[in-house]
């Protein structure tokens, strides 16, 4: 990613103050992929929407992928990825290839580089284990 920063001051976390938040779909707007990744044609979108601050800073996030360029990306956080619309496919260094559809789960583990593939067509809601990326903001 860039070398983008922002601070910390100018960051809305969703756990700013107890009590229940309920996050509307629609909410918050994905940025394309493309020009971030450097990958023309690519058609895909993310936004990290920030929680909390501490040593154990936790992203919530909503991803999308449309069929067009594979792109390859390195994990060196833990991230959750549940498939909520269509199907995202990806494949690991030793060329496994994940097929999950809706209600389907990924697990991606520090220092794991996957390739998401050109062939998926779907959404997803993601929690990583790391302050927010300022580009995806």
């Amino acid at each position: 990613m860039s070398q983008k920063t922002i601070a910390q001051e100018d960051i809305k976390y969703l756990n700013d103050k107890p009590g229940v938040k309920l996050i509307k779909a629609g909410t918050y707007q994905k940025k394309e992929l493309d020009g971030l990744l450097g990958v023309p044609g690519l058609k895909s979108q993310i936004v990290d929407v920030p929680v909390c601050t501490n040593e154990n800073a936790i992203q919530m996030g909503y991803f999308s992928m449309q069929e067009s360029e594979d792109f390859e990306f390195t994990y060196t956080f833990l991230e959750i990825k549940v498939v909520v619309n269509g199907k995202i496919i990806v494949r690991d260094d030793q060329g496994r290839k994940y097929v999950a559809e809706v209600g389907d789960v990924f697990i991606f583990s520090p220092e794991t580089t996957v390739i998401f593939d050109g062939e998926s067509n779907g959404d997803a809601i993601y929690t990583a284990h790391r302050l927010p990326e300022p580009d995806f903001l």
